[in-house]
């Protein structure tokens, strides 16, 4: 006898939902579920007879328990991000001897954060990592359980993918700069709410205004959300440059994507590379 898809594919529907998250996706969720996607995915599941008419209404709440979302849709809703155009008085670019220093004065700001509400379950603040004169920086999302117990962004298995990637570029990772969009680790790794991002990247973009790269890398489609200040599918996003700041922004995959569908390093490789042509770099030699 057939059961409800929630009560039989809810993982392989969630696991789905995550897939298209990553790619900037998100819309297809808070909409009525197409007959064509449930198929998919019981298809997915293995069990393509067991689906019964299931309603998005009956489905969306424990969909969203799942991912770590609120259920209203209008809740979970990420706001048009206010301008945060660069100070006068750091228009132009910061004197290289100055750019660590400057750094520094923005993490003795931040200090012991209890701003939002991501510090209650905080191990150890995850400010940045790499050169203070870096000509590019990678941003992520935020923390994750390595990094939050090392308190340096990008140290997993996401962390050894990006060291991959800048390697293949000819750089070492001491050459960039990295840091994140929320600095604390969100509970089970979980997308940052608006309200955290947007208590957090003001130092993000200090950050940014302090080392002042050629090129900017938003790595997934939560950091081209905050950085560009709109939510766009990062299909829209990606294979082009964005002026930014002075700055040109490149858009492309989260490594922890990257890690879950490897199909995608091809397209990913190809974003690297137009940064490559802007910074006039040629790929590390093999060998």
């Amino acid at each position: 006898m057939a059961r409800p898809l929630d009560s039989i594919t809810r993982e392989a529907l969630v696991e789905r939902v995550r897939f298209y998250r990553d790619l900037g996706l998100t819309e297809f969720y808070r909409r009525p579920l197409d007959p064509a996607l449930l198929a998919a995915i019981a298809e997915d599941a293995g069990q393509p007879e067991l689906i019964e008419p299931v309603s998005a209404e009956a489905l969306r709440p424990a969909l969203y328990a799942e991912l770590g979302h609120a259920e209203s849709h209008e809740e979970h809703t990420i706001p048009a991000r206010r301008s945060f155009p660069a100070p006068p008085e750091i228009a132009a670019a910061v004197a290289s001897a100055e750019r660590a220093a400057g750094l520094e004065v923005i993490r003795e700001d931040i200090g012991d954060c209890t701003r939002c509400a991501l510090h209650k379950g905080r191990n150890k603040l995850v400010f940045g990592d790499g050169s203070p004169t870096a000509r590019i920086m990678f941003v992520g999302e935020g923390p994750g359980a390595d990094e939050d117990a090392q308190g340096l962004p990008f140290v997993g298995k996401a962390g050894q993918l990006l060291n991959n990637m800048i390697t293949a570029m000819g750089l070492k990772r001491e050459d960039v700069y990295i840091a994140n969009v929320v600095k604390c680790r969100p509970p089970g790794n979980r997308t940052p709410e608006p309200v955290e991002a947007n208590t957090c990247s003001p130092f993000l973009f200090r950050q940014i205004d302090v080392v002042r790269p050629q090129v900017l890398v938003a790595l997934g489609a939560t950091a081209a959300t905050y950085l560009l200040g709109q939510r766009q599918p990062l299909a829209g996003l990606r294979g082009r440059v964005h002026a930014f700041r002075g700055m040109q922004l490149i858009v492309t995959y989260h490594p922890a994507f990257l890690l879950r569908d490897p199909r995608q390093k091809k397209e990913a490789w190809a974003d690297l590379q137009i940064a490559m042509r802007e910074l006039g770099l040629k790929p590390a030699a093999k060998g």
